[in-house]
């Protein structure tokens, strides 16, 4: 039977890489799928993966109807067997639905790849849906680690280096490579664990605290970081 699975992880932890593997194994066994992604890092109409790999894809949009996408190809005599769908969290609600439906009805196997929370650490739609929806939940098992070489849990975005829990859900940017503006500065993407996104502290303010050690009364185990030698 198919099935609707979601891969999930923090930015970072080779999501596109896994797709782009996946869609490989399956097209060497003779199955026929789709690669579907949005607002990839490379440009519209892309999957691409940190490592420099990449392969043509159709662009999802607000208006993009799954269902339709698969009915269409196959009207025209071409077999659908499976869909990669990256960069899933931005997909709506309805979309995931639309997903949903193919796996039950057409039995479509669908492989869809997200960041599960923003930067704020609250839910995408579309990955809240996933959760809700999905067959199978993968957390990805090559994880991305935090400036201080703990685990990567959360997502954060800097303003010209400074982190911020404001704004909105969805700004262009890349992870160490501000790619995108905002009123006030340029806009950056960092992973960090948990106990430092609370602390608002990502590897530029950690230096900075580093730096200033000796001259402030600071309780360095207190922030995570290792006492200077």
């Amino acid at each position: 039977m198919a099935q609707l699975v979601f891969f999930s992880g923090t930015m970072d932890c080779g999501k596109s890489t896994l797709a782009l593997q996946l869609d490989h194994n399956h097209a060497a066994r003779g199955r026929s799928g789709v690669i579907f992604t949005q607002r990839d890092r490379a440009g519209a109409d892309v999957l691409s993966s940190r490592l420099g790999l990449s392969v043509p894809a159709v662009e999802v949009s607000a208006e993009t109807d799954f269902w339709d996408e698969v009915v269409r190809r196959r009207s025209r005599g071409r077999a659908v067997d499976y869909l990669v769908c990256d960069e899933a969290q931005f997909y709506a609600a309805e979309q995931v639905d639309q997903l949903a439906r193919l796996v039950d009805e057409m039995d479509v196997d669908v492989f869809a790849f997200g960041i599960t929370t923003d930067f704020r650490a609250r839910l995408f739609p579309g990955s809240a849906r996933l959760i809700e929806l999905a067959d199978r939940v993968e957390i990805l098992q090559v994880p991305a680690l935090c400036w201080c070489g703990a685990r990567a849990t959360h997502n954060a975005r800097t303003i010209d280096g400074v982190m911020v829990l404001e704004g909105e859900q969805v700004v262009v940017g890349d992870v160490g490579v501000g790619r995108g503006a905002v009123p006030g500065g340029v806009v950056g993407y960092e992973v960090l664990c948990r106990r430092h996104h609370m602390r608002r502290m990502t590897a530029t303010s950690a230096r900075a605290v580093a730096l200033s050690q000796e001259g402030l009364p600071l309780d360095v185990a207190a922030c995570g970081l290792p006492p200077r030698g």
